[in-house]
């Protein structure tokens, strides 16, 4: 004589079709779970609006406001530096100039590099070999390095400064637009654009390109924090962007010396304005790098 109890129940493969999954119904909350991203974005934001904005309610850049290394108050909130000009304005005149470089410069590296890196994914062989001796000997040298001594070869100025940072950050997007294209050249709608009668250039750029630019655009924003980056360090040495020019790496180096004497604010503030912001594009990247992967 059986036992007769409960059945577990039948597994119904049409119900289960019809109930969402579990990773199914946590995607959209995955998705909206991205402080960083947030982060970043808002303070970018913010600095674009501030940038353009602020110019016009605050003094000039190289207005004197009162007596010189005024510690910060509610008259000036980041204080005056050696010459009575206000930091907090220099600072906010300081951002369209160290923005506009930042993405000038990732802009370019993107450009020229995804460029070189399609052309060499897709045609492969001995000009896939050679691009590539070509980025290792790129990256053989410190990104700042190289811009500073391309900088001094081409001569001193912001768009030959432009250039030079461009050069030196265009291997990782050759790198990354290359690998894209190497498995994409495999696909059929590429044998098919060749087979219509597409040439090989017309196939690389209309087709291969906006399907392996993807990872590009995602370390765009992270190149645009090392421009920056690299815009207040070479400043900081004297290369590239000069006094009084106001710019956050020329009021570091300006104000570099007065934190002997006490007057800590002259540097502080314009180098928490390169943090803050060079901090908020990598949120961004980074985040962007993780939902790639």
């Amino acid at each position: 004589m059986t036992a007769t109890g409960a059945q577990p129940p039948t597994f119904d493969p049409a119900l289960a079709a019809l109930m969402p999954s579990a990773s199914a119904s946590t995607a959209p909350r995955q998705r909206r779970r991205r402080p960083f991203l947030v982060i970043g974005a808002s303070v970018v934001g913010l600095l674009l609006v501030l940038g353009v904005v602020g110019p016009f309610f605050v003094a000039g850049p190289a207005e004197i406001v009162g007596a010189a290394f005024q510690p910060p108050s509610a008259a000036h909130l980041f204080g005056t530096d050696s010459f009575g000009r206000d930091i907090f304005a220099r600072s906010v005149h300081a951002i369209k100039l160290d923005l506009a470089l930042g993405v000038s410069v990732a802009l370019l590296a993107m450009v020229i590099g995804s460029a070189v890196g399609v052309i060499s994914g897709y045609i492969g062989g001995v000009v896939d070999d050679v691009v590539m001796r070509l980025v290792d000997i790129l990256m053989a040298f410190p990104g700042f390095i190289l811009a500073m001594i391309l900088l001094v070869s081409i001569g001193d100025s912001i768009p030959n400064l432009a250039v030079a940072l461009a050069i030196a950050q265009i291997a990782p997007f050759v790198r990354l637009v290359r690998a894209k294209a190497l498995s994409e050249r495999e696909l059929e709608y590429v044998t098919a654009s060749r087979v219509s009668g597409a040439g090989w250039l017309r196939v690389a750029f209309r087709h291969v390109l906006p399907n392996s630019i993807r990872p590009a655009a995602v370390q765009l924003t992270l190149v645009c924090g090392y421009s920056i980056l690299n815009v207040a360090g070479l400043a900081y040495l004297g290369v590239g962007i000069h006094p009084p020019t106001a710019e956050w790496g020329v009021m570091v180096a300006e104000g570099a010396t007065n934190m002997l004497t006490g007057q800590w604010w002259t540097a502080f503030f314009p180098g928490l304005m390169i943090a803050i912001t060079v901090m908020a594009l990598h949120f961004i990247g980074d985040d962007l790098a993780g939902d790639r992967a």
